[in-house]
C-alpha cells in the first residue's frame, strides 16, 4: 500500500512507500517491536526498583485508576505512604505517568488528579507538567524511530490536517503548537505521536508542551485537592474552564493569523 501526502511541497511530509507495512496485518517490523519492548522493559525495571524499596505491606490497591472510585481508593492508601516514603512515591508516580504518556495509555487525567490530592496545587502542577512533558518527549522520540506506520494506520485524516497546518504556519509554528496544547482541537496523544512525522522541531514541541500544559494541569490538579467533591469527570471541566482555555489558545494563535493576513 502506497501513501502519499499531498506531493512534496516545502515543509510537507514525503511519505512515499511505508515498506508496505501499513497494508499488512501488523504494521510494525521486528526491529520496531524490539525497540518498543526494550523501552517497556526499562520502565518495568524502574517500577520494580521502586516496589522493592517500599516496606512490606499489602499493595493490592495499586492499579491504574479508571474511574473516580478507583482514584479515591488509591489516594486513601497512598496518603500515609507519601509522608513516610516521599521519594519512592514520587519516583513511582513519575515512572507510571511517563510510561502512560509514552505508550498512549489513557488515564493520565486521573494521575493529574492524584497529584493534586497527594501534593497540593504548587507541587502537583510542577509534578504534572514535568511528567507530562517528559512523557510527551519520550513519545515524540519513540514515534520518530518507529511510529510512522502506526500513525498512518490510526489517524490518516488527522495526519493530513496537521501536516497542512504545520506547513502553512512554519514561520510562527510555536504559536500554533501552543494553540493545539491549550485547546482540545486535536488530542494531545495524537500531537505527541504525529509531531515528528510532520517535521515539528523538538525544541518547538518541547516549549509548546511545557508552557501549553500549565493551564490544564492547574485546573486538574486543583480539582484533585477536592477529589471527594467530584461526582463525575464532567465536573472537572466546566464551561468557564473550557472557555478560559480556548481564550488563551486564541491569544497565542493571533500573531500567526495577523501575519498571514498581512502577507
Amino acid at each position: 500500500m502506497t501513501i502519499t501526502i499531498m506531493g512534496k511541497r516545502e515543509g510537507e511530509v514525503n511519505v512515499g512507500n511505508v515498506n508496505s507495512k501499513v497494508g499488512s496485518g501488523f504494521p510494525l517490523s521486528f526491529w520496531e517491536v524490539t525497540v518498543a519492548s526494550t523501552v517497556v522493559f526499562g520502565f518495568v525495571l524502574g517500577l520494580l526498583g521502586v516496589y522493592l524499596t517500599m516496606p512490606a505491606s499489602d499493595y493490592s490497591f495499586l492499579k491504574l485508576p479508571r474511574n473516580l472510585e478507583d482514584l479515591q481508593v488509591l489516594r486513601d492508601h497512598l496518603e500515609s505512604y507519601t509522608s513516610d516514603y516521599t521519594a519512592q512515591v514520587l519516583l513511582g508516580y513519575c515512572v507510571v505517568y511517563i510510561f502512560m504518556q509514552t505508550f498512549m495509555i489513557p488515564g493520565t487525567v486521573f494521575m493529574s488528579l492524584l497529584a493534586g490530592a497527594l501534593f497540593g496545587v504548587f507541587k502537583g502542577v510542577a509534578l504534572v507538567v514535568f511528567t507530562a512533558t517528559a512523557g510527551a518527549s519520550s513519545c515524540y522520540f519513540l514515534s520518530k524511530m518507529i511510529g510512522r506506520p502506526l500513525v498512518f494506520c490510526l489517524w490518516p485524516d488527522k495526519l493530513n490536517f496537521l501536516q497542512e497546518q504545520v506547513a502553512r504556519r512554519r514561520e510562527r509554528l510555536l504559536n500554533y503548537m501552543l494553540f493545539l496544547r491549550l485547546t482540545p482541537t486535536l488530542p494531545n496523544t495524537f500531537i505527541n505521536v504525529a509531531s515528528p512525522i510532520v517535521d515539528v522541531p523538538y525544541h518547538i514541541f518541547f516549549l509548546a508542551t511545557l508552557i501549553g500544559l500549565i493551564p490544564a494541569a492547574y485546573v486538574t490538579v486543583k480539582a484533585g485537592i477536592a477529589l471527594g467533591e467530584l461526582q463525575s469527570m464532567k465536573d472537572l471541566y466546566d464551561f468557564n474552564s473550557i472557555a478560559t482555555l480556548f481564550l488563551i489558545g486564541i491569544v497565542t494563535i493571533t500573531p500567526t493569523l495577523m501575519s498571514k493576513s498581512k502577507s
